[in-house]
């Protein structure tokens, strides 16, 4: 789940023309300057559907996944390259875990010939407890994998039922020892809060186990219900049996208070790392930088316009089979500039008001600022220091408030 957020889901619907495409020019090296060095790769494939989830997946067979790759290295070998190597590749779900370590080596094999990646690139794999075993993650090692997200979600069994996970509490146990033996040193959790019937009890405990763990990130999200998931269809937001607003709120606080006294930096709205741990391929979408999106309702940021791949599997075939690399209309600069701000601020740190007036004009900064300005009085938004930033914790609580401003 440690994948593109919420609020890149949201941009991403509101910017993508789903009726106005065109093929991209024939790459030079003025055009190649601007294209990605970070790439997202989807692999749809889960053991079951999660409650919450309203991502692209499907449980597919084998011989299905085997086609999947397949397509997803004729889709690498027609996508524009740069003379730059890749510095993030982050392989996302789905449970990417279940791939073959054959099938990795294949993926990051085309990456590498057709793209290039540097020798220090940050190489994620989100995994799943029960999908993997030591011999598993040596071979993902071998193959170039060196950060795992390892999706958690709760350390209670009848949370972890409730929310259609395919593990058990042992699986969660067995995959953090097996991760710890294999020597990887960058791992992530990812937990959820505000799930039915989770008391502020359970989430002591699954922050008491997660930092027992001593991964080098956390993510930890509140829940969102999405209208077409099971979730969506069951529950109401604010009613029982949900955690009310004000037990997520005290939720997320004693995150902050917890993982901030054990060492962590709260570097970002729903992530912590340990000094330098922070997610590099999760920055690049902060600092609203160009990215490639591979495979099936995959997104990418490419030319300045936001892309979207097919979702259906059948479609996205068809799509591949057609041999074109197609991308909307670029964004203009206003919605650009927009963009910018709405991602940087969910970064503890912020946005640096001079880097925007060079970079989009002192003019459109002004303007756009002005709409920010309920954020201002409310207190929720604060310059200093050069920089604006959400305030803490009131603005981390309220930013989606904010970030309507935006939008």
């Amino acid at each position: 789940m440690e994948r593109q957020d919420e609020a890149i889901k949201q941009i991403i619907a509101s910017t993508v023309p789903a009726s106005r495409s065109a093929t991209l020019p024939q790459v030079c090296p003025e055009v190649a300057r601007r294209l990605p060095d970070a790439a997202y790769i989807h692999i749809p494939f889960c053991r079951t559907r999660c409650s919450y989830c309203d991502f692209a997946v499907t449980v597919g067979t084998e011989a299905l996944m085997g086609k999947y790759v397949d397509y997803l290295l004729r889709e690498i070998a027609f996508t524009p390259a740069a003379h730059y190597p890749l510095q993030t590749i982050y392989l996302g779900g789905g449970t990417p875990s279940l791939l073959t370590a054959e099938q990795l080596e294949r993926i990051l094999g085309a990456l590498a010939a057709r793209f290039g990646i540097a020798p220090d690139a940050e190489i994620s794999l989100e995994a799943n407890p029960g999908t993997f075993d030591l011999v598993k993650l040596k071979a993902f090692q071998r193959a170039g994998v060196n950060r795992l997200s390892l999706g958690v979600q709760a350390f209670q069994p009848h949370l972890l039922k409730l929310c259609g996970r395919s593990h058990d509490l042992r699986d969660v146990f067995d995959a953090i020892e097996q991760i710890q033996r294999a020597g990887f040193a960058n791992f992530n959790l990812d937990l959820i809060f505000g799930l039915p019937h989770q008391s502020p009890e359970d989430w002591e405990h699954s922050l008491t186990q997660a930092l027992a763990a001593q991964p080098a990130h956390i993510s930890l999200y509140d829940l969102i219900l999405e209208e077409q998931t099971p979730f969506g269809r069951r529950y109401r937001s604010g009613q029982a049996p949900l955690p009310d607003e004000e037990q997520t709120v005290q939720m997320y606080l004693r995150t902050r208070e917890r993982l901030i006294a054990a060492g962590y930096e709260h570097y970002e709205i729903s992530n912590f790392a340990r000094p330098g741990r922070q997610c590099r391929h999760n920055q690049v979408y902060w600092h609203n930088r160009p990215y490639y999106g591979i495979g099936n309702g995959a997104t990418g940021y490419v030319w300045g316009a936001r892309v979207e791949r097919p979702r259906r599997m059948h479609d996205y075939f068809l799509w591949v089979e057609a041999g074109q690399f197609t991308i909307a209309e670029a964004m203009g600069s206003d919605e650009e500039l927009s963009d910018t701000l709405l991602l940087g601020l969910r970064l503890l740190a912020g946005v640096e008001l001079s880097a925007l007036q060079q970079r989009f004009g002192s003019a459109a900064v002004e303007n756009l600022c002005a709409v920010l300005q309920p954020a201002f009085a409310a207190g929720w938004l604060l310059y200093d220091e050069g920089r604006l930033r959400l305030s803490v914790p009131d603005g981390l609580l309220l930013s989606n408030e904010v970030f309507t401003l935006l939008v």
